[in-house]
């Protein structure tokens, strides 16, 4: 990929893509020392950058000769993106899915009129079905991210960014298969060297952190991460040979933090984000790169979460930035003891949720009995003292 093609890609998206101006977050600011602007691209078309490859792919096979369909394999974001393009430029597309993807995303896929097959548990499972499917048909393959023009497409992020903050100092990528991040630090450095490229990726599902540290393609056996958008056991060779190149470091954050960030997001910015997209700014809020004094641009990958799914993230971030507690509570199992120990968790401002009586351990002596509680708590301190007050009460906590 060379940056003449990012301009072509430009070009192409100019009348297709949604213009949306970086954001600047005094909050996020304020924790990091920094000043953080988010490059929103939960708002983009179709939810998420990656229409922007897809566009650019589809569209350039188009004005080059004659397609009548494509297949694609997709965790979510590309498969809409592939959907919307081929559906704008009158191509019949196949998408395949893993089982696990979010009942939202394969909803919106199939409303912008593409055939979805689910197979698979992740997404390099859904690959290897795509490739037996195209074998079969003869449709053109729109691969997810190790492809130039795909590359080309996610790249004009960055080309947004330098010409709307000249003066950036770092900017945070997600990377999966690694296509937005390779096209962004390429574009970028080559247009400003000055500027940090920091790859992010889930800590269980790290093969382009790997890779980068060993200097060598590195795949994984497993994953394991709530952020299925960069879930990806295998990424690019071609995005691998890019990242090792332009990207100045790479980094880890955590399914918890990640959680906090989507939270931080909902509660600061009243914007929804899905786990992928929120991992750069979990990365930047956590100090896994010093940006104190610096410009600094988290992209926001997408926003395609499902529903359903908001709840469990929700509480997974809430107990991870201590707002909320589940205790295991060992009493006397004789009347009134649950109106004791609510009666000490109301006393520290504390508010229960819910209650679950176990009679059944083994653990427990005759007339014991846990109780689990779930609390809502006002932080770490808040959780210290409340456990405090109840093990001088002398309740045991399990």
């Amino acid at each position: 990929m060379e940056i003449s093609d990012v301009f072509q890609a430009k070009k192409r998206l100019s009348k297709v893509i949604h213009k949306i101006p970086l954001e600047k977050s005094s909050r996020f600011s304020d924790i990091t020392g920094g000043k953080v602007y988010l490059k929103c691209e939960n708002r983009q078309l179709t939810g998420s950058f990656k229409v922007r490859g897809a566009y650019n792919k589809i569209a350039k096979l188009k004005q080059n000769g004659s397609i009548t369909d494509v297949i694609a394999s997709s965790a979510g974001n590309h498969a809409q993106g592939v959907a919307f393009a081929a559906k704008k430029n009158g191509i019949e597309a196949t998408i395949v899915m893993p089982r696990s993807t979010p009942i939202a995303k394969i909803s919106a896929t199939e409303n912008y009129g593409a055939k979805v097959i689910l197979f698979g548990d992740c997404y390099d499972d859904a690959h290897t079905k795509a490739v037996e499917i195209q074998k079969e048909t003869g449709a053109v393959f729109i691969e997810p991210f190790d492809d130039e023009d795909i590359i080309a497409g996610q790249a004009t992020v960055g080309l947004e960014i330098i010409d709307e903050l000249e003066d950036a100092d770092v900017i945070f990528v997600p990377a999966g298969g690694g296509g937005l991040l390779a096209g962004v630090a390429k574009t970028v450095k080559s247009l400003k060297p000055s500027v940090k490229i920091i790859g992010v990726q889930a800590e269980k599902a790290d093969a382009v952190c790997r890779s980068f540290a060993l200097k060598k393609h590195t795949s994984l056996d497993s994953i394991f991460t709530i952020a299925d958008g960069i879930a990806v056991k295998n990424p690019g060779e071609l995005t691998f040979s890019i990242i090792k190149d332009y990207v100045d470091g790479m980094v880890t954050v955590s399914d918890e933090e990640i959680a906090s960030a989507i939270i931080e997001l909902i509660e600061r910015t009243k914007q929804i984000v899905e786990p992928a997209g929120a991992a750069a700014l979990a990365a930047a809020l956590n100090g896994r790169y010093d940006i104190s004094g610096k410009n600094a641009v988290c992209l926001l990958s997408g926003g395609n979460i499902d529903v359903g799914f908001i709840h469990k993230i929700i509480e997974k971030g809430l107990i991870g930035r201590g707002r909320e507690l589940n205790l295991a509570v060992v009493m006397r199992d004789v009347p009134g003891g649950l109106s004791r120990i609510s009666g000490i968790i109301g006393e520290e401002n504390a508010n229960i949720v819910s209650v679950r009586y176990d009679r059944a351990s083994a653990e427990l002596h005759l007339n014991e009995v846990i109780l689990h509680i779930t609390c809502e708590v006002g932080g770490h301190g808040h959780t210290v003292r409340l456990l405090n007050k109840i093990s001088e009460a002398g309740y045991r906590l399990m």
